[in-house]
């Protein structure tokens, strides 16, 4: 059977063997555009994760500390009351909702439409986790806040630039897209502090200081604005604001850019030159652009970099955000987000209301933004909301600073959590459904690169698990509300009715290998695999040049906290390790939590390999395992995330616009645990 991928947005297709109702081994599919037959670690050990032991296989009822086996009438029926009484005693908008990146485009857009349908605009994913800055940032420059080329376009790029992503180890399958371009001439370009696996691809890798993002990507722009090579026909046809830009960089020197990255001037001017100059270069970016307070102004500029160089809307030439999870993009499109309704159209725009009351025959509907997944944790915290509904997320281990979020849904009246196993954050609940994971399931899914993609249901769920749709369906009648979502393809015919991108992704055409890329707007496209080639998605049809100053983290080192704590992806493991702390083969060759820390502030903290560390930040402490290696710069420490006790330490100040948490940047300091 055809399958895809449960783990990042790459979206690689697989095929399932089956014998007797069960998975029971993966053939590679050398057919499949995006990954050719390819799988990463965790891709090659899905099975563990379908046919783990660990899987949730009844409905579950909080009993004191313990939870007991009910039926799903009984938990229905909870779940209904539990939520329709917090409406009715503290008002619609006391109810929060997070939708599930790991879940399909169906289950996304029936979740969002049912808790907007109950009133709430309180609706949101974990994209405000890692790349809220993309779908507003980008947005804002270009109109659409997405992948603007496929990704086997990167074999026809002659530059490639990566900042703020290790794809090699967070997106192992786009590594051979690059090598594809390397051996054609391509020159690679990373720019990050860590020496990475995608640093060793690189041919110029400028080790910057953490957070120097803007810095760098402005004096890479003097530069090319500087020596003549920006692209002024690309600027004059096809943007606005460059006069703005221009302006701020007459007050910038490249010598400043060198100080503040710590990176040589003249490497910034041989980036800069080779960026420009190629005949088609690409701009990869993720989280490490991202999650800082200034996310969304790192965002626009890198967008901005590509503009000035008219880098942009051509093969080989654009924007590539690498996002996380299998289905994140396409939870954006159906609206799992505090400002969008499905299709990107605007929470606050009463015409989003008017559009939705007639396309589900609604009386009302809120009128948002709502709250945002770190706004609610704060909303919960003060009292105002009081119940939740969360579908495959585990803020308790992904949230920054999670001893707040601990309080925060500790203080809630009434917690339901669905969900596949039984995370840290199902611990907390009192209510918890058994969900059929993606194999046991028919729907669709978004990748990265806007590739929609169908996958029929390969096995039955285990034990008494249900789809999320009929889940949320049975839900939704209880509280008085036709979501009409009886099946996967019924609401893939509503999304496309509702979302104009999706408008010709029948279930027929998106079921072939390979899918399509949105947008698709009616059934005789074929789909796009650039985007922008000839205008922008914005009102006036040009690309807004953006202009801004880097700012600093909102937490410096001190004596007290010197050194500079940083996290971020491993190959083996994916964001909660919910699935991965699972897979017996993944687990094997990164079982614990660990640290690394440069060799000179290993001597002077009298730290060595393999000891058993302390790492503080004012939030708290976590232990990990000490790596002492010279991939991270003197001065600061790394850890992945997929590990609770990371996220016990990092810091939750929040980017203002995306209201992302910075997750990048926090003092901390380190010692030999007794």
């Amino acid at each position: 059977m055809p399958s895809l991928c449960p783990y990042c947005a790459v979206g690689c297709g697989y095929y399932l063997v089956v014998e007797r109702g069960k998975a029971m081994g993966v053939e590679y599919m050398k057919g499949h555009p995006a990954c050719e037959g390819a799988l990463c670690p965790k891709g090659n050990a899905v099975l563990e994760i379908l046919n783990n032991g660990d899987r949730l296989e009844y409905p579950l009822k909080r009993d004191g500390d313990e939870f007991v086996r009910i039926s799903w009438e009984e938990a229905l029926d909870l779940a209904a009351r539990g939520l329709a009484g917090s409406a009715q005693d503290h008002g619609p908008e006391s109810l929060g909702f997070l939708a599930s990146s790991r879940c399909n485009n169906e289950e996304n857009y029936l979740m969002q439409k049912l808790a907007r349908l109950l009133g709430s605009p309180n609706v949101d994913n974990c994209a405000r986790l890692c790349h809220s800055p993309t779908v507003v940032g980008l947005g804002a420059v270009l109109g659409t806040g997405a992948m603007t080329n496929n990704l086997g376009d990167l074999k026809n790029s002659s530059c490639i630039f990566a900042i703020g992503t290790n794809f090699a180890e967070a997106h192992p399958v786009v590594s051979r897209w690059v090598e594809k371009a390397k051996e054609s001439g391509a020159k690679v370009i990373v720019a990050d502090p860590r020496i990475t696996s995608t640093s060793w691809m690189a041919d110029l890798h400028l080790r910057i200081n953490p957070g120097s993002d803007i810095d760098l990507l402005r004096g890479m722009m003097k530069v090319i604005v500087d020596e003549e090579l920006a692209d002024e026909r690309f600027i004059e046809e096809r943007t606005e604001g460059f006069e703005i830009l221009a302006a701020s960089l007459r007050g910038y020197s490249l010598a400043k850019a060198s100080e503040m990255t710590g990176v040589p001037a003249e490497e910034i001017a041989q980036a800069a030159r080779i960026y420009a100059r190629s005949p088609a270069s690409s701009l990869l970016y993720s989280m490490g652009i991202t999650q800082h307070i200034c996310g969304t102004d790192n965002v626009k500029t890198c967008a901005t970099l590509a503009l000035v160089a008219g880098q942009m809307g051509r093969p080989g030439a654009g924007v590539w955000p690498m996002r996380g999870q299998n289905n994140v993009q396409g939870n954006c499109d159906m609206g799992g987000m505090a400002e969008f309704y499905p299709g990107y159209r605007r929470a606050s725009d009463p015409k989003s209301i008017d559009f939705f009351k007639a396309a589900w025959e609604a009386e009302d509907l809120p009128l948002g933004p709502g709250l945002t997944a770190t706004e609610m944790t704060e909303a919960a915290l003060e009292g105002k909301i009081k119940a939740m509904y969360i579908i495959g997320e585990d803020p308790v281990t992904c949230d920054a600073n999670i001893n707040k979020t601990k309080a925060a849904l500790d203080n809630l009246d009434f917690l339901v959590v669905q969900e596949i196993f039984m995370t840290a954050t199902a611990r907390m609940a009192d209510l918890v459904l058994p969900a059929a994971a993606w194999a046991e399931k028919d729907g669709s899914y978004t990748s990265m690169e806007r590739r929609v993609q169908w996958i029929d249901q390969a096995v039955p769920p285990v034990g008494e698990a249900k789809e999320g749709l009929w889940v949320i369906n049975e839900i939704g009648k209880r509280m008085g509300l036709d979501l009409k979502g009886e099946s996967a393809d019924q609401v893939l015919k509503e999304i496309n009715r509702n979302v104009p991108q999706y408008g010709g992704m029948t279930r027929e055409r998106i079921s072939k290998v390979g899918g399509l890329l949105w947008p698709c707007p009616d059934e005789g496209h074929p789909g796009t695999e650039i985007l922008h080639q000839e205008r922008f998605s914005t009102p006036s049809s040009r690309a807004n040049i953006a202009s801004a100053d880097n700012r600093p983290p909102a937490e410096e080192t001190s004596p007290e906290y010197p050194i500079l704590l940083s996290t971020g992806r491993i190959v083996v493991h994916y964001n909660s390790g919910s699935m991965t702390r699972r897979s017996p083969s993944l687990l094997d060759r990164d079982p614990e939590l660990y640290v690394e820390i440069n060799p000179e502030d290993a001597a002077r903290l009298l730290i060595c390999e393999g000891d058993m560390v302390k790492v503080e930040t004012v939030r708290g402490e976590a232990e990990a395992r000490a790596r002492v290696t010279k991939r991270v710069k003197p001065g600061m420490v790394f850890m992945p995330f997929h590990w609770q006790a990371t996220n016990i330490i990092t810091s939750d100040a929040l980017d203002p616009i995306a209201k992302i948490p910075e997750y990048k940047m926090a003092a901390c300091r380190i010692s030999v645990k007794p």
